[in-house]
């Protein structure tokens, strides 16, 4: 129907966020505006022309503000069908029943999600803050787009206004589509938080479960992809619409995450890319000295802890260099441009990302024309805080995230000799390693870095293979390493081959029918051998 005028608004709004402002605009194009309760209010005392809903369905408020809204005059103002020239398939009917066309809605809904969030709300607060005339309104003129336009985002009041400007009062069919579109998207979340919400209390005793009957989440697209994990894929990149909401009223809630980080050079992120540098990040954020973690097919295949990030990245680079060419390198500081240099003379790197990088290193990068640059803001826990999905065919896992790294009350010493300090140091980064690592996974390290990496065999006995081949194919000496393992070890054979390559302290989760044997065997060959009490699967 192309533009569509303007002639009357109806502002109902829970968010009164420059609302003054965006009324007061409405006013230079003689709109009649029509409003409710505390809206209604706060308008007329900033002195804008202003008609109250009530006065015009000439039916009262009631229940307490549960009934303001669900009238014919407000639904029919809303759902009738026009031209631009006031007639169309219902003005017989609007006529008939002296109902007016309303042609602009302003309305954000009841904080169903801010106030279940708060640890005091109780279920009959939570049930008030159940919005009902607000997302009927929202629907009604969103289905209706062709006519009528809605407005449920602040941040659109100045587009609005701006479009407005240059259109002498009217609203194009493509502004009134995608605030239609954004609408729906508002109402499915707002409805999905209620029966996430619901669906966790047990009628019977009023108790609140982790997990609901159902589970509704919502994601905004960032990204349309060259191809997924193969060129034959199709894919798409979303972002998780929680971690916008809890970003708009938490500071840094968003920061230090790659969905979130602001790409400064290169090419948009492939599919790999992203799933990689998120594996990357995850890894680098549980250090807190200088750390770099090198990772390949999700896996880190080089992670050092140093006194600077140059000499963190230079240890991590020489666990294994081939796998590190064309990999995802994070840092869990500045980058400065000494770094940079260091990283692009050195080797061939898809993406690197840090929580702040110098305009010099940015120069520096900007020369290779293939590296994605990433910066992620301050590293934070935040997002451990929340669940872990896993889709599979016809369903999906959810967990708690794996927060903890252990428990230090757990941890104890099994073996008849205790690790040394240096020892111990070596074990508790050994084992932050691990937990990154595909399982099964075996780590050696020393002296902060690692000398080896095996990741995602079969056998646990293979993956101490692999970390030994791969430390031998770059001159690193396993002998005098620790070892870390994500899991028990279910026969003594792991650390026999362990003790055979010199091995001298093992951590671990314990657990194994033959612990007895797996501590005999560490006993005999005088290693130290810690128990976490706890494992790190990473499938």
């Amino acid at each position: 129907m192309g533009l569509c005028k303007i002639r009357t608004a109806l502002i109902s709004v829970s968010d009164k966020s420059n609302l003054v402002s965006f009324s007061q605009g409405l006013m230079e194009f003689n709109i009649d505006v029509l409003s409710t309760g505390g809206t209604y209010r706060m308008l007329k005392e900033a002195d804008v022309q202003i008609k109250e809903v009530s006065d015009h369905t000439g039916f009262p408020e009631m229940m307490d503000g549960r009934v303001k809204t669900l009238h014919p005059k407000i639904h029919g103002g809303l759902l009738g069908r026009r031209d631009n020239n006031g007639g169309g398939i219902d003005a017989d009917v609007m006529n008939e029943h002296d109902i007016t066309a309303i042609d602009l809605v302003v309305v954000n809904l009841y904080p169903f999600e801010k106030t279940i969030a708060d640890k005091s709300c109780s279920f009959a607060d939570a049930i008030e803050n159940i919005d009902i005339g607000g997302p009927a309104m929202v629907r009604s003129a969103a289905k209706n787009f062709a006519s009528v336009a809605v407005v449920v985002d602040t941040a659109d009041y100045s587009i609005v206004l701006e479009e407005m400007r240059e259109t002498e009062g009217c609203l194009s069919e493509e502004t009134r589509f995608r605030l239609a579109v954004k609408a729906f998207e508002q109402i499915a979340a707002y409805d999905g938080a209620i029966s996430n919400y619901l669906g966790t209390i047990d009628p019977l005793t009023n108790e609140q479960a982790q997990f609901p009957l159902t589970m509704t989440r919502q994601y905004s697209r960032k990204q349309l992809m060259r191809y997924g994990e193969n060129p034959h894929q199709a894919a798409a990149f979303y972002v998780d619409k929680e971690y916008v909401e809890r970003g708009s009223v938490e500071k840094d809630a968003c920061t230090g995450t790659v969905s979130f980080a602001d790409q400064s050079h290169g090419k948009a992120l492939s599919y790999n890319n992203v799933a990689d540098t998120d594996a990357a990040l995850q890894c680098v954020a549980a250090f807190d000295s200088p750390a770099c973690v090198i990772v390949k097919h999700a896996n880190p295949c080089g992670v050092a802890v140093a006194k600077n990030l140059l000499s963190a990245y230079q240890l991590a680079f020489e666990t294994d260099p081939t796998s590190a060419f064309g990999g995802i390198i994070a840092f869990n500081g500045f980058l400065e441009a000494e770094l940079a240099i260091n990283i692009t003379d050195k080797q061939f790197v898809e993406v690197v990302i840090a929580p702040n990088i110098s305009d010099e290193a940015k120069v520096v990068f900007s020369k290779k024309k293939n590296v994605r640059l990433l910066e992620c803001g301050k590293l934070n826990d935040m997002k451990t805080g929340l669940l872990d999905y896993k889709k599979v065919i016809g369903g999906m896992l959810v967990q708690e995230a794996d927060i903890e790294l252990l428990v230090e009350s757990d941890l104890k010493v099994v073996s008849k000799r205790a690790p040394n300090e240096e020892e111990l140091r070596d074990l508790l980064f050994a084992w932050t390693v691990a937990k990154y690592v595909k399982s099964n996974a075996i780590v050696y390290a020393k002296n902060q870095r690692t000398i080896g990496v095996g990741a995602g065999q079969m056998s646990r006995v293979y993956s101490a293979k692999v970390a030994g081949i791969k430390a031998a194919d770059e001159s690193l000496m396993v002998s005098g390493s620790v070892m870390a393992s994500d899991a028990f070890f279910p026969f003594r054979d792991g650390i026999d081959a362990a003790a055979e390559a010199g091995i001298t302290a093992v951590i671990q989760p314990g657990g194994s029918m033959r612990d007895d044997e797996v501590i005999q065997a560490a006993n005999e060959a005088g290693m130290a051998m810690m128990f976490t009490g706890m494992r790190h699967f990473r499938h």
